[in-house]
């Protein structure tokens, strides 16, 4: 697997743990994109949410949004809210023929019952469709914090098994993990990983800047942990929840904790608040550091 399919970044050691980061938006997020362009580095990942209520040419037109802009698209395709093979096909063909989508983030997605003939990641990695129109490198979900379905040796079962597909499809795979509150898991988790002989690059997942109530409101939704402890190592009081807050903490503990035993990490930012306060908060961050 080489590196170099991920971004070109990674065949380097960061400069601070925020180098190299990678940014999530929705398909109404392309103006916001637009307006903050200049402030984000060239080539850097976009991740393309696969929303129920956002239509296939919204997100498409937002992947080659980020291309035009100078960045790396990489669309999220949801297998359960996939309709049918050739709702797949004509996705992946449009992606890669109006967006120059190189990489796609594959998840089963929250529907209990499919809405086709995909259930999982690996039904939508076994048709074949990604190596044969050229994608590069395909994301897949990380789940320190643990899986609502899924007991914790099941996770890392099945995370093994799809990376090994990925790669013997002649793709690199890349983890994208679920945002946290606190740094412990991700390197309890990251350290796993790696003496479990999965060597993939991991971006972590990090909260951008928001409101208190709008973080724990998507903890709640996404079945990340928000005790009072963890909510507390964040800098947030839970029974103080006006207000905003950012993932200093988060980060710096990051920062400080990370290590070569840990493996090749990027941060991956979802910004609840905002793309232009999430950009700008990367921004105080490097400087600072």
């Amino acid at each position: 697997m080489s590196l170099h399919l991920i971004h070109p970044a990674w065949g380097r050691p960061p400069e601070t743990v925020t180098s190299g980061f990678s940014l999530e938006m929705t398909a109404r997020d392309a103006r916001a994109l637009r307006e903050v362009a200049g402030s984000v580095p060239p080539e850097t990942p976009i991740a393309i949410t696969f929303l129920p209520n956002e239509t296939m040419d919204a997100r498409i037109a937002s992947a080659a949004e980020a291309r035009a802009l100078g960045f790396e698209p990489m669309p999220h395709l949801s297998a359960r809210r996939i309709g049918s093979a050739e709702e797949l096909q004509t996705i992946v063909e449009r992606s890669v023929a109006e967006a120059g989508v190189r990489r796609m983030f594959l998840v089963a997605g929250d529907p209990p019952v499919p809405a086709g003939p995909y259930s999982d990641t690996m039904g939508l990695l076994k048709t074949g469709l990604f190596e044969r129109h050229g994608i590069r490198a395909i994301g897949i979900a990380g789940h320190p914090d643990g899986h609502p379905s899924m007991n914790a040796e099941e996770c890392w079962r099945f995370l093994k098994l799809k990376c090994a597909d990925i790669e013997s499809r002649g793709m690199a795979p890349l983890i994208v993990t679920q945002f946290g509150f606190d740094a412990t898991p991700f390197l309890v988790w990251l350290k796993e990983l790696r003496a479990r002989g999965i060597g993939a690059p991991v971006r972590i997942g990090v909260p951008g800047p928001a409101k208190i109530s709008t973080l724990l409101r998507f903890a709640a939704h996404c079945g990340v942990g928000a005790s009072a402890n963890v909510m507390a190592k964040y800098g947030v009081s839970l029974s103080r929840l006006l207000g905003s807050t950012g993932p200093d903490r988060l980060v710096a503990d990051l920062q400080r904790g990370l290590g070569p035993e840990h493996g090749p990490v990027r941060l991956h930012f979802y910004p609840f608040g905002g793309l232009e306060r999430t950009v700008e908060w990367i921004r105080a961050y490097s400087g600072a550091h």
